[in-house]
Protein backbone atom coordinates (compact mmCIF):
# COMPACT_ATOMS: atom_id res chain seq x y z
CA UNK A 1 0.00 0.00 0.00
CA UNK A 2 2.29 3.14 -1.40
CA UNK A 3 -0.45 5.72 -1.30
CA UNK A 4 -3.72 6.04 1.20
CA UNK A 5 -6.89 4.98 -0.05
CA UNK A 6 -8.66 7.64 -2.17
CA UNK A 7 -11.21 9.56 -0.56
CA UNK A 8 -14.89 9.21 -0.76
CA UNK A 9 -17.21 10.95 -3.33
CA UNK A 10 -18.60 14.05 -1.78
CA UNK A 11 -22.10 12.89 -2.89
CA UNK A 12 -21.67 10.82 0.44
CA UNK A 13 -21.91 13.80 2.58
CA UNK A 14 -25.50 13.53 4.20
CA UNK A 15 -24.62 9.90 4.58
CA UNK A 16 -21.29 10.88 6.64
CA UNK A 17 -23.04 12.92 9.24
CA UNK A 18 -25.70 13.17 11.51
CA UNK A 19 -27.57 16.07 10.72
CA UNK A 20 -27.84 18.02 7.34
CA UNK A 21 -26.51 21.13 6.60
CA UNK A 22 -30.17 22.20 6.04
CA UNK A 23 -30.97 20.90 9.53
CA UNK A 24 -28.16 22.79 11.06
CA UNK A 25 -29.50 25.81 9.56
CA UNK A 26 -32.61 25.37 11.22
CA UNK A 27 -31.59 25.32 14.62
CA UNK A 28 -29.31 28.36 14.02
CA UNK A 29 -32.26 30.03 12.85
CA UNK A 30 -34.36 28.92 15.61
CA UNK A 31 -32.25 30.23 17.72
CA UNK A 32 -31.99 33.83 16.17
CA UNK A 33 -36.29 33.77 16.16
CA UNK A 34 -36.22 32.98 19.75
CA UNK A 35 -33.16 35.49 20.61
CA UNK A 36 -35.83 38.03 18.96
CA UNK A 37 -38.66 37.11 20.78
CA UNK A 38 -37.03 37.85 23.96
CA UNK A 39 -36.12 41.39 23.03
CA UNK A 40 -32.64 40.35 21.54
CA UNK A 41 -31.78 43.74 19.25
CA UNK A 42 -28.81 41.62 17.23
CA UNK A 43 -27.58 38.21 17.43
CA UNK A 44 -25.16 35.52 15.56
CA UNK A 45 -25.42 31.63 16.15
CA UNK A 46 -23.01 28.93 14.75
CA UNK A 47 -24.06 25.59 15.09
CA UNK A 48 -21.66 22.39 13.99
CA UNK A 49 -20.95 18.79 14.47
CA UNK A 50 -17.31 16.66 13.15
CA UNK A 51 -16.28 13.15 13.52
CA UNK A 52 -13.13 11.71 13.67
CA UNK A 53 -10.95 8.28 14.17
CA UNK A 54 -7.44 7.88 15.49
CA UNK A 55 -5.38 4.70 15.41
CA UNK A 56 -2.16 4.09 16.70
CA UNK A 57 0.12 1.39 15.95
CA UNK A 58 3.28 0.94 18.20
CA UNK A 59 6.11 -1.93 17.72
CA UNK A 60 3.80 -3.74 15.49
CA UNK A 61 1.00 -3.72 17.96
CA UNK A 62 -2.22 -1.98 18.06
CA UNK A 63 -1.88 0.65 20.74
CA UNK A 64 -5.14 2.73 20.24
CA UNK A 65 -8.13 3.08 18.66
CA UNK A 66 -10.11 6.16 19.49
CA UNK A 67 -13.37 7.81 17.59
CA UNK A 68 -15.39 10.22 18.32
CA UNK A 69 -18.20 12.97 17.39
CA UNK A 70 -18.76 15.53 18.62
CA UNK A 71 -21.11 18.62 18.32
CA UNK A 72 -22.36 22.27 19.54
CA UNK A 73 -23.76 25.16 19.30
CA UNK A 74 -23.47 28.89 20.35
CA UNK A 75 -25.25 31.83 20.25
CA UNK A 76 -24.10 35.88 20.43
CA UNK A 77 -26.84 38.24 21.60
CA UNK A 78 -27.03 41.97 21.98
CA UNK A 79 -29.33 44.23 23.88
CA UNK A 80 -28.00 47.68 22.13
CA UNK A 81 -24.27 47.26 22.98
CA UNK A 82 -24.57 44.72 25.66
CA UNK A 83 -23.18 41.52 25.02
CA UNK A 84 -23.41 38.29 26.04
CA UNK A 85 -22.62 34.91 24.58
CA UNK A 86 -23.90 30.73 25.74
CA UNK A 87 -23.33 27.37 24.30
CA UNK A 88 -24.06 23.73 24.64
CA UNK A 89 -23.65 20.46 22.94
CA UNK A 90 -27.59 19.82 23.89
CA UNK A 91 -29.48 19.70 20.05
CA UNK A 92 -32.63 19.47 22.15
CA UNK A 93 -35.11 22.04 21.66
CA UNK A 94 -35.69 22.94 25.40
CA UNK A 95 -31.83 23.10 25.96
CA UNK A 96 -31.38 25.51 22.65
CA UNK A 97 -34.28 27.66 24.39
CA UNK A 98 -32.58 27.15 27.56
CA UNK A 99 -29.18 28.42 25.86
CA UNK A 100 -30.32 31.59 24.25
CA UNK A 101 -32.15 32.25 27.63
CA UNK A 102 -28.69 32.04 29.12
CA UNK A 103 -27.13 34.63 26.91
CA UNK A 104 -29.63 36.88 27.19
CA UNK A 105 -29.42 36.93 31.10
CA UNK A 106 -25.37 37.31 30.73
CA UNK A 107 -26.51 40.34 28.26
CA UNK A 108 -29.00 42.14 30.63
CA UNK A 109 -25.38 42.62 33.57
CA UNK A 110 -22.69 42.79 31.13
CA UNK A 111 -21.52 46.33 30.49
CA UNK A 112 -21.89 48.45 27.77
CA UNK A 113 -19.51 48.41 24.70
CA UNK A 114 -19.36 50.66 22.12
CA UNK A 115 -17.16 48.43 19.87
CA UNK A 116 -19.98 45.65 20.52
CA UNK A 117 -22.16 43.99 17.60
CA UNK A 118 -22.30 42.58 15.08
CA UNK A 119 -20.19 43.20 11.39
CA UNK A 120 -21.19 45.61 9.49
CA UNK A 121 -23.80 44.14 6.60
CA UNK A 122 -21.80 45.23 3.38
CA UNK A 123 -19.07 42.91 4.37
CA UNK A 124 -20.95 40.02 5.57
CA UNK A 125 -20.25 36.40 2.27
CA UNK A 126 -23.46 36.96 0.72
CA UNK A 127 -22.32 35.15 -1.91
CA UNK A 128 -19.21 32.37 -1.50
CA UNK A 129 -17.01 29.69 -3.59
CA UNK A 130 -16.55 26.41 -3.24
CA UNK A 131 -13.17 26.16 -2.12
CA UNK A 132 -12.97 21.96 -2.32
CA UNK A 133 -12.41 21.60 1.60
CA UNK A 134 -14.17 18.22 1.80
CA UNK A 135 -13.08 14.94 1.00
CA UNK A 136 -14.22 12.57 3.02
CA UNK A 137 -12.47 8.94 3.90
CA UNK A 138 -13.89 6.35 4.52
CA UNK A 139 -11.30 4.18 6.09
CA UNK A 140 -11.71 0.72 7.29
CA UNK A 141 -10.11 0.43 11.25
CA UNK A 142 -8.48 -2.47 9.52
CA UNK A 143 -7.01 -0.66 6.62
CA UNK A 144 -5.95 2.31 9.07
CA UNK A 145 -4.03 -0.20 11.16
CA UNK A 146 -2.24 -1.54 8.16
CA UNK A 147 -1.62 2.49 6.92
CA UNK A 148 -0.10 2.76 10.37
CA UNK A 149 1.66 -0.36 10.40
CA UNK A 150 3.76 0.29 7.23
CA UNK A 151 4.81 3.51 8.51
CA UNK A 152 6.30 2.40 11.59
CA UNK A 153 7.80 -0.71 9.84
CA UNK A 154 8.80 1.50 7.26
CA UNK A 155 10.96 3.93 10.15
CA UNK A 156 12.23 0.74 11.66
CA UNK A 157 13.72 -0.89 8.48
CA UNK A 158 14.96 2.38 6.95
CA UNK A 159 18.08 2.05 9.64
CA UNK A 160 19.20 -0.36 12.20
CA UNK A 161 19.73 2.28 14.73
CA UNK A 162 16.22 2.55 15.05
CA UNK A 163 15.83 0.68 18.12
CA UNK A 164 12.14 1.93 19.36
CA UNK A 165 9.20 3.61 18.20
CA UNK A 166 6.53 6.17 19.42
CA UNK A 167 4.44 5.20 16.76
CA UNK A 168 2.59 5.87 13.96
CA UNK A 169 -0.64 7.19 14.08
CA UNK A 170 -3.44 7.70 11.05
CA UNK A 171 -6.06 10.29 11.85
CA UNK A 172 -9.26 11.31 9.97
CA UNK A 173 -11.04 14.21 10.90
CA UNK A 174 -14.18 15.84 9.08
CA UNK A 175 -16.83 18.22 10.14
CA UNK A 176 -19.54 21.16 9.14
CA UNK A 177 -21.02 23.98 10.58
CA UNK A 178 -23.25 27.01 9.75
CA UNK A 179 -23.07 30.37 11.05
CA UNK A 180 -25.99 32.74 10.96
CA UNK A 181 -26.94 36.30 12.08
CA UNK A 182 -29.93 38.21 12.45
CA UNK A 183 -28.59 40.53 8.97
CA UNK A 184 -29.48 37.69 7.72
CA UNK A 185 -26.43 35.82 6.43
CA UNK A 186 -26.06 32.21 6.70
CA UNK A 187 -22.93 30.55 5.51
CA UNK A 188 -22.18 27.13 5.62
CA UNK A 189 -19.70 24.50 4.34
CA UNK A 190 -18.02 20.54 5.39
CA UNK A 191 -14.67 20.25 5.88
CA UNK A 192 -11.83 17.74 6.25
CA UNK A 193 -8.21 17.11 7.58
CA UNK A 194 -6.39 14.00 7.07
CA UNK A 195 -2.84 13.00 8.64
CA UNK A 196 -0.37 10.41 8.48
CA UNK A 197 2.77 10.90 11.45
CA UNK A 198 5.29 8.63 12.98
CA UNK A 199 7.87 9.28 15.81
CA UNK A 200 10.88 6.42 16.33
CA UNK A 201 14.00 6.45 18.62
CA UNK A 202 17.38 5.97 17.17
CA UNK A 203 20.10 4.96 19.78
CA UNK A 204 23.99 4.51 19.35
CA UNK A 205 26.69 4.06 21.94
CA UNK A 206 24.13 4.67 25.13
CA UNK A 207 23.16 8.29 23.78
CA UNK A 208 19.20 8.05 22.52
CA UNK A 209 17.53 10.50 20.29
CA UNK A 210 14.17 11.04 19.24
CA UNK A 211 12.48 12.62 15.78
CA UNK A 212 9.39 12.48 14.12
CA UNK A 213 7.40 12.89 10.40
CA UNK A 214 3.99 13.69 9.29
CA UNK A 215 1.58 14.58 6.44
CA UNK A 216 -1.29 16.66 6.39
CA UNK A 217 -3.88 17.39 4.02
CA UNK A 218 -7.64 18.01 3.14
CA UNK A 219 -7.86 14.73 0.80
CA UNK A 220 -6.43 11.59 1.69
CA UNK A 221 -5.11 10.85 -1.92
CA UNK A 222 -2.62 14.47 -0.87
CA UNK A 223 -0.94 12.85 1.91
CA UNK A 224 2.39 11.45 1.49
CA UNK A 225 2.59 7.23 1.28
CA UNK A 226 3.03 5.91 4.34
CA UNK A 227 6.38 4.69 3.59
CA UNK A 228 7.36 8.07 2.77
CA UNK A 229 6.44 9.45 6.16
CA UNK A 230 8.19 6.51 7.83
CA UNK A 231 11.42 6.99 5.86
CA UNK A 232 11.43 10.94 6.76
CA UNK A 233 11.06 10.31 10.22
CA UNK A 234 13.52 7.72 10.23
CA UNK A 235 16.10 9.71 8.52
CA UNK A 236 15.59 12.79 10.49
CA UNK A 237 15.89 10.66 13.69
CA UNK A 238 19.12 9.18 12.85
CA UNK A 239 20.97 12.16 11.70
CA UNK A 240 20.87 13.79 15.07
CA UNK A 241 22.81 10.80 16.60
CA UNK A 242 26.27 12.07 17.95
CA UNK A 243 24.92 15.59 19.16
CA UNK A 244 26.97 17.81 20.86
CA UNK A 245 27.13 21.13 22.62
CA UNK A 246 28.97 24.39 21.30
CA UNK A 247 30.94 27.46 22.37
CA UNK A 248 28.48 30.40 22.89
CA UNK A 249 28.93 32.38 19.76
CA UNK A 250 27.25 35.41 17.58
CA UNK A 251 26.71 33.19 13.98
CA UNK A 252 24.00 33.35 11.51
CA UNK A 253 21.21 30.88 11.86
CA UNK A 254 19.39 29.00 9.40
CA UNK A 255 15.39 27.95 10.53
CA UNK A 256 14.57 24.69 8.79
CA UNK A 257 11.32 25.27 7.08
CA UNK A 258 9.50 22.85 9.60
CA UNK A 259 10.55 25.20 12.08
CA UNK A 260 10.55 28.62 10.02
CA UNK A 261 7.03 28.91 10.27
CA UNK A 262 7.29 29.93 13.84
CA UNK A 263 8.52 33.29 13.36
CA UNK A 264 5.44 33.69 11.66
CA UNK A 265 3.01 32.79 13.81
CA UNK A 266 5.06 35.44 15.98
CA UNK A 267 4.58 38.28 13.23
CA UNK A 268 0.66 37.28 13.09
CA UNK A 269 0.11 37.73 16.96
CA UNK A 270 2.03 40.99 16.68
CA UNK A 271 0.08 42.95 14.01
CA UNK A 272 -3.58 40.75 15.29
CA UNK A 273 -6.04 43.27 16.61
CA UNK A 274 -6.26 41.64 20.15
CA UNK A 275 -2.41 42.75 20.80
CA UNK A 276 -2.67 45.83 18.55
CA UNK A 277 -5.90 47.78 20.54
CA UNK A 278 -4.30 46.22 23.75
CA UNK A 279 -1.41 47.93 23.12
CA UNK A 280 1.04 45.04 23.77
CA UNK A 281 2.75 44.21 20.77
CA UNK A 282 6.56 45.39 19.91
CA UNK A 283 5.19 46.25 16.24
CA UNK A 284 2.43 48.70 17.51
CA UNK A 285 2.02 51.89 15.47
CA UNK A 286 4.04 49.94 12.62
CA UNK A 287 1.52 50.31 9.61
CA UNK A 288 3.40 51.33 6.00
CA UNK A 289 6.83 51.21 8.21
CA UNK A 290 9.47 48.61 7.28
CA UNK A 291 9.74 45.50 9.47
CA UNK A 292 10.73 42.63 7.24
CA UNK A 293 13.54 42.83 4.93
CA UNK A 294 13.25 44.73 1.60
CA UNK A 295 13.35 41.26 0.00
CA UNK A 296 10.15 39.85 2.01
CA UNK A 297 6.64 39.57 0.51
CA UNK A 298 4.09 37.47 2.69
CA UNK A 299 0.26 37.51 1.67
CA UNK A 300 -2.59 35.86 3.35
CA UNK A 301 -4.95 33.85 0.91
CA UNK A 302 -7.47 32.89 1.67
CA UNK A 303 -9.21 30.82 -1.56
CA UNK A 304 -6.66 28.03 -1.96
CA UNK A 305 -8.33 25.55 -3.28
CA UNK A 306 -8.00 22.51 -0.86
CA UNK A 307 -6.08 24.93 1.57
CA UNK A 308 -5.24 23.42 4.94
CA UNK A 309 -6.50 27.36 6.21
CA UNK A 310 -9.20 28.55 3.16
CA UNK A 311 -12.48 29.72 4.07
CA UNK A 312 -14.77 31.85 2.10
CA UNK A 313 -15.39 33.97 4.92
CA UNK A 314 -13.98 34.18 8.44
CA UNK A 315 -15.91 33.43 11.88
CA UNK A 316 -17.94 36.35 11.63
CA UNK A 317 -19.35 35.72 8.08
CA UNK A 318 -17.27 38.35 6.74
CA UNK A 319 -16.02 37.89 3.38
CA UNK A 320 -12.26 37.03 3.02
CA UNK A 321 -10.12 38.56 0.26
CA UNK A 322 -6.21 38.08 -0.85
CA UNK A 323 -4.22 40.49 0.93
CA UNK A 324 -0.57 41.68 0.36
CA UNK A 325 0.66 41.74 4.35
CA UNK A 326 4.44 42.47 4.04
CA UNK A 327 5.61 44.14 0.40
CA UNK A 328 8.98 44.89 0.36
CA UNK A 329 9.38 44.79 3.64
CA UNK A 330 6.63 47.13 4.51
CA UNK A 331 3.69 46.45 6.62
CA UNK A 332 0.31 46.91 4.89
CA UNK A 333 -1.91 45.42 6.49
CA UNK A 334 -3.26 44.16 10.24
CA UNK A 335 -5.64 40.55 10.81
CA UNK A 336 -8.58 42.53 12.41
CA UNK A 337 -11.81 40.94 12.99
CA UNK A 338 -15.03 43.43 13.46
CA UNK A 339 -14.41 44.44 17.42
CA UNK A 340 -10.61 44.88 17.00
CA UNK A 341 -11.24 47.17 13.88
CA UNK A 342 -13.87 48.97 15.82
CA UNK A 343 -11.50 49.15 18.21
CA UNK A 344 -8.85 50.54 16.39
CA UNK A 345 -10.93 52.92 14.52
CA UNK A 346 -10.23 50.53 11.33
CA UNK A 347 -12.14 47.87 9.34
CA UNK A 348 -12.53 44.21 10.04
CA UNK A 349 -10.36 42.52 7.24
CA UNK A 350 -12.03 39.21 7.42
CA UNK A 351 -9.78 37.77 10.06
CA UNK A 352 -11.71 36.90 12.65
CA UNK A 353 -10.40 33.84 13.87
CA UNK A 354 -6.67 34.15 12.54
CA UNK A 355 -4.70 34.02 9.40
CA UNK A 356 -5.85 32.39 6.61
CA UNK A 357 -3.06 30.70 4.23
CA UNK A 358 -0.11 33.05 5.03
CA UNK A 359 2.66 32.83 2.67
CA UNK A 360 6.24 33.84 3.03
CA UNK A 361 7.60 33.64 -0.62
CA UNK A 362 10.70 32.39 -1.86
CA UNK A 363 13.69 35.08 -2.22
CA UNK A 364 14.33 36.18 -5.93
CA UNK A 365 13.25 33.92 -8.28
CA UNK A 366 12.35 31.13 -5.52
CA UNK A 367 15.14 28.50 -6.97
CA UNK A 368 16.97 29.02 -3.78
CA UNK A 369 17.07 25.73 -2.38
CA UNK A 370 18.11 23.97 0.91
CA UNK A 371 21.27 23.24 -0.54
CA UNK A 372 21.95 27.06 -1.77
CA UNK A 373 20.87 28.39 1.83
CA UNK A 374 23.44 26.48 3.22
CA UNK A 375 25.93 27.40 0.83
CA UNK A 376 24.97 31.28 1.32
CA UNK A 377 25.23 30.68 5.44
CA UNK A 378 28.27 29.62 4.82
CA UNK A 379 29.06 28.85 8.55
CA UNK A 380 26.85 28.87 11.53
CA UNK A 381 24.01 27.13 12.75
CA UNK A 382 21.03 24.82 11.06
CA UNK A 383 17.75 24.85 13.62
CA UNK A 384 15.38 21.92 13.14
CA UNK A 385 13.69 22.03 16.63
CA UNK A 386 12.78 24.50 19.16
CA UNK A 387 11.92 23.68 22.57
CA UNK A 388 9.86 26.21 25.23
CA UNK A 389 7.90 29.70 24.61
CA UNK A 390 10.32 31.92 25.25
CA UNK A 391 8.91 35.03 23.11
CA UNK A 392 7.96 38.14 24.59
CA UNK A 393 5.25 39.97 22.85
CA UNK A 394 5.80 42.99 23.94
CA UNK A 395 9.06 43.79 23.48
CA UNK A 396 10.02 41.14 21.18
CA UNK A 397 12.67 39.31 22.85
CA UNK A 398 13.06 35.60 21.53
CA UNK A 399 15.21 32.90 23.38
CA UNK A 400 14.72 29.14 22.72
CA UNK A 401 16.01 26.28 23.54
CA UNK A 402 17.48 24.67 20.56
CA UNK A 403 18.77 21.47 18.35
CA UNK A 404 20.21 21.06 14.69
CA UNK A 405 23.19 20.87 13.31
CA UNK A 406 26.61 22.82 12.77
CA UNK A 407 27.73 23.98 9.54
CA UNK A 408 30.98 25.46 8.24
CA UNK A 409 31.75 26.21 4.49
CA UNK A 410 27.77 25.34 3.66
CA UNK A 411 28.37 21.70 4.67
CA UNK A 412 26.80 20.12 7.50
CA UNK A 413 28.92 18.96 9.67
CA UNK A 414 27.72 17.16 13.21
CA UNK A 415 24.54 17.35 14.84
CA UNK A 416 23.99 20.27 18.16
CA UNK A 417 21.81 20.13 21.06
CA UNK A 418 21.52 21.75 24.19
CA UNK A 419 21.83 24.75 23.29
CA UNK A 420 19.67 28.17 23.21
CA UNK A 421 18.96 30.81 20.59
CA UNK A 422 18.58 34.54 20.96
CA UNK A 423 17.93 37.61 19.58
CA UNK A 424 15.20 40.03 19.26
CA UNK A 425 12.17 39.59 16.28
CA UNK A 426 12.11 43.18 15.53
CA UNK A 427 15.91 42.74 14.73
CA UNK A 428 15.64 39.36 13.07
CA UNK A 429 12.77 40.22 10.72
CA UNK A 430 15.05 42.77 9.51
CA UNK A 431 17.99 40.88 8.83
CA UNK A 432 16.60 37.84 6.97
CA UNK A 433 19.03 37.12 4.20
CA UNK A 434 17.13 35.05 2.66
CA UNK A 435 14.07 32.36 1.84
CA UNK A 436 14.28 28.94 0.77
CA UNK A 437 12.30 27.55 -2.30
CA UNK A 438 11.61 24.33 0.01
CA UNK A 439 8.05 25.26 0.86
CA UNK A 440 6.19 23.30 3.46
CA UNK A 441 2.90 23.00 3.54
CA UNK A 442 1.65 21.52 7.21
CA UNK A 443 -0.52 24.04 8.37
CA UNK A 444 -1.42 27.59 7.71
CA UNK A 445 1.65 29.28 8.06
CA UNK A 446 4.11 28.43 4.65
CA UNK A 447 7.12 28.56 3.95
CA UNK A 448 10.86 27.82 3.18
CA UNK A 449 13.91 27.86 5.44
CA UNK A 450 14.52 31.15 6.56
CA UNK A 451 18.20 32.40 6.77
CA UNK A 452 19.18 35.49 9.49
CA UNK A 453 21.88 37.04 9.79
CA UNK A 454 23.12 36.85 13.17
CA UNK A 455 21.99 35.47 16.19
CA UNK A 456 23.72 34.67 19.37
CA UNK A 457 23.86 31.21 20.43
CA UNK A 458 24.59 30.44 23.92
CA UNK A 459 26.37 26.94 24.01
CA UNK A 460 28.74 25.65 26.78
Amino acid sequence: MNKPMSSTPKSAVQERFSNSAESLSNIALSMLDYAKQRGATAAAAEVSEGFGQSVTVRQGEVETIEYNRDKGLGITVYFGQHRGNASTSDFSPQAIRDTVDAALSIARYTASDDCAGLPADESLAREYADLDLYHPWVLSVEDAISLATECEDAALDADARIQNSEGATVNVHEAQFVLANSLGFVGSYPSSRHSLSCSVIAEQLGAMERDYWYSVAREAGDLKSASEVGRIAAERTVRRLGARQIATMQVPVLFDASVASGLLGSFVAAVSGGNLYRKSTFLLDHLDKTVFSSHIQIADIPDIPKGLASSPFDDEGVKTQRRNIIENGVLRGYFLGSYSARKLGLHSTGNSGGNHNLILQPSGDGDLTFAGLLKTMGRGLLVTELLGQGVNGITGDYSRGAAGFWVENGQIQHPVHEITIAGNLKEMYQHIVAVGSDVMVQGSRQCGSILIENMTIAGC
